[in-house]
């Protein structure tokens, strides 16, 4: 099965690294047009000499005037994946009203903003595929520590589905990531955290390998192929949906 995106084009929001790069790459390779965003421009410039083809630019998800110039920039793309996020780690306790709000804003506000900017383009095309990056821990299941992730994910859950049947009959399709633990640099960076309290970042590893029952960690191109289904024809009938990417941890 070949996905069809060829000549569509794309926008990705957090493409510098991890889960946001490997689908910029994918809708690439299969012949997309992506504009490639995010806020670390030296990771962008790596993409883009990673991948020839794919446009990049800085565009900070959480300032409305960066995406007002996106919209400029790009037009009115077929497809959309708002990448954004941050894994805040703590308990209610741990959360203040500041933890609370960078949170909301990033993983769930940033996506508001982008879809409110870009859907009437893409209403007025005919229609398009959104697709959001939420978290098996969200509505689907609770983890300690990740209160307030936890939370904001199920809201991206809930936006997904409300988008996804306000819109339906002009053509847009509206669905939600869902992955376990991925094996990307925020993740790593979050083992390494946990390794200074375990005595050795492969012992912390091995914490968060257990949580899937698969046994291994999935790497951001599993997920990345799961984006380009959901950019692709192939799945015209699906819309408002969630899909898990997690080596078992929510059976």
């Amino acid at each position: 099965m070949v996905a069809r995106v060829k000549g569509k084009t794309a926008l990705v929001t957090a493409a510098a690294a991890g889960i946001g790069r490997a689908s910029a790459i994918a809708l690439s390779k299969e012949g997309a047009n992506v504009f490639a965003t995010d806020i670390d421009e030296v990771g962008l410039k790596s993409l883009a000499n990673e991948q020839s083809g794919i446009r990049t630019f800085k565009l900070d998800a959480l300032q409305a005037d960066d995406i007002a110039a996106a919209v400029e920039k790009v037009g009115a793309p077929e497809i959309l994946f708002n990448c954004t996020g941050f894994v805040h780690h703590g308990t209610i306790l741990d959360c203040d009203e500041d933890d609370w709000d960078f949170s909301f804003n990033l993983n769930v506000k940033a996506q508001y903003r982008m879809i409110r900017a870009f859907l009437p383009g893409m209403i007025e095309n005919g229609g398009g595929s959104i697709i959001n990056m939420a978290s098996v821990l969200s509505g689907l299941k609770g983890a300690p520590n990740r209160f307030v992730y936890g939370a904001s994910k199920a809201a991206v859950i809930g936006m997904t589905k409300a988008i996804a049947i306000d819109h339906i009959k002009q053509g847009i399709r509206c669905n939600a990531i869902c992955p376990g633990t991925i094996d990307t640099p925020s993740l790593r960076d979050r083992i390494a955290e946990l390794g200074e309290e375990m005595g050795g970042y492969e012992k912390a590893r091995e914490v968060f390998i257990a949580r899937q029952p698969a046994g291994e960690l999935a790497g951001p191109e599993e997920v990345a192929a799961l984006v380009l289904f959901l950019a692709s024809d192939e799945s015209s009938f699906i819309t408002g949906t969630t899909h898990v990417v997690d080596g078992g941890w929510t059976i």
